[in-house]
């Protein structure tokens, strides 16, 4: 799709011109907005992989569910009447369709998108849905329209991760109360780290033994991977995005570039730590 691949192409431009004070944030920060890892180098592959955190550098669905958040944000201006729902959802699926399409379209964030789409679709025709009725209208979709998908590692371990959120992370959130409004924020930070650490260990069962049949490798510290690396990534998605704005403008990122590549440096060196315990 051509102007997919012409907005991808000015996107990585746009990404190189940036003046960080090392080239490494350039390549990680063009890694994680389009996909295109050329760029990095082998030290800052093996970090990610050795730490088991090669799944933040491949586009998928916590990727485009960030920038799905973002755009919900940036719509709620719109107001909330039933025509600037349906206009909202239309830009929704319209944006992160387009976005899908510039990056690829690989399996894993094609599902991701599938996923936003019957979710707006279905809250403009007034439905209720459900994260399992989701998973599988979904995979049969996509199966339906590419059924070579179903030899892709991307695509297997997409769908199985979002197996073990949908069948298995429920069962083991609820090990812990639930109800935090009288135990104060100590309370409320333990629900968090517990359910951040339930999430991962859901997608683990579900991921391993098809990373482990494939690669051959188990990432052994995945566990204190996903809660150092997760959150960092929620913040830095938007904090290049928001700087690649502001220099499309024209305006020179200044404190934001400098903030940026700090929260970049900081993950690359807690990945850097972790695989070499």
């Amino acid at each position: 799709f051509g102007p997919a691949r012409r907005f991808s192409e000015f996107i990585k431009d746009a990404l190189a011109e940036i003046q960080f004070e090392n080239p490494r944030t350039n390549a990680v920060a063009t890694a994680l907005i389009t996909g295109d890892k050329s760029g990095l180098n082998i030290e800052t592959t093996d970090a990610f992989r050795k730490s088991g955190a090669s799944h933040i550098l491949a586009l998928s669905g916590m990727h485009l569910g960030i920038i799905y958040g973002l755009l919900k944000l940036l719509f709620m201006g719109l107001g909330n009447s039933p025509a600037a729902r349906r206009m909202k959802s239309c830009l929704n699926i319209l944006i992160c369709g387009f976005y899908t399409l510039s990056t690829g379209a690989g399996p894993s964030i094609s599902r991701a998108f599938l996923f936003i789409t019957l979710a707006e679709i279905a809250m403009i025709s007034g439905r209720r849905t459900s994260l399992k009725g989701v998973f599988f209208t979904s995979l049969l979709i996509q199966l339906i329209l590419s059924p070579e998908d179903i030899t892709n590692v991307g695509f297997l371990l997409s769908y199985a991760a979002i197996a073990g959120i949908a069948f298995i992370y429920p069962l083991l959130r609820d090990f812990w109360p639930q109800d935090t409004r009288n135990t104060g924020w100590t309370g409320k930070a333990l629900k968090w780290i517990w359910n951040s650490a339930a999430l991962s260990i859901a997608c683990q069962i579900t991921t391993a033994p098809i990373a482990y049949a494939v690669f051959g490798t188990f990432p052994k510290y995945f566990l204190i991977t996903n809660l150092v690396a997760v959150p960092m990534i929620g913040m830095i998605i938007p904090a290049i995005l928001f700087v690649l704005a502001l220099s499309i403008c024209g305006i020179t990122p200044g404190f934001f570039g400098h903030a940026a590549e700090w929260l970049i440096d900081t993950l690359i060196y807690c990945l850097t730590v972790i695989s070499s315990l």
